[in-house]
């Protein structure tokens, strides 16, 4: 499998390139957009990592841009700010998969492998992933925040919160459980 790596953390993305490499993929990297789509028209890979932040750009800007190049790429979206706002956003525009940094390899693999055979979807028992209280907040924050283009005033008026405390909120990203 050839992969296109982009992420702007270079320690990370030649990390992932030589575990990946190890495995017995292709990797192809990229720092920024630019440089994603000139090496993604040069090598034309079968799937794509994708960091959802990279410096001042956004992969989900990106994203739409990569799957006109190459329609059947897989891109899988991986981040460190994850919230149920950008991961249906992602899916919305075209990944295939969604993961929260930190993942290994072996999760990347799965789950690039899982988009490519579309496995039946199993579904959760009730309690099983349960978010807490402090992490439904948050997604609901990320989601307003997303609705408002990530206009911190806005979204403190829509949420009638103070900016300061907002931003004090959004510094503050809770554990899933």
């Amino acid at each position: 499998m050839k992969i296109l790596l982009i992420d702007d953390d270079a320690i990370f993305r030649q990390t992932l390139a030589r575990t990946l490499t190890r495995r017995g993929c292709v990797c192809v990297e990229a720092a920024d957009s630019a440089q994603a789509l000139l090496e993604l028209q040069a090598h034309l890979p079968d799937a794509c990592v994708l960091d959802l932040r990279m410096g001042n750009e956004s992969g989900l800007q990106l994203l739409p841009q990569l799957l006109a190049i190459k329609p059947e790429l897989n891109v899988l979206m991986l981040t460190g700010y994850s919230s149920i706002a950008t991961t249906v956003e992602a899916i919305k525009r075209g990944a295939v998969n969604y993961l929260a940094k930190p993942a290994s390899a072996d999760d990347i693999l799965r789950a690039l492998k899982n988009a490519s055979s579309s496995p039946d979807l199993e579904p959760r028992s009730a309690g099983q992933d349960a978010l807490s209280v402090d992490r439904l907040a948050w997604e609901h924050i990320q989601r307003v925040l997303l609705e408002e283009d990530g206009n911190i005033s806005s979204t403190a008026r829509r949420l009638n919160m103070h900016r300061r405390t907002l931003q004090r909120r959004l510094s503050k990203r809770p554990v899933s459980q």
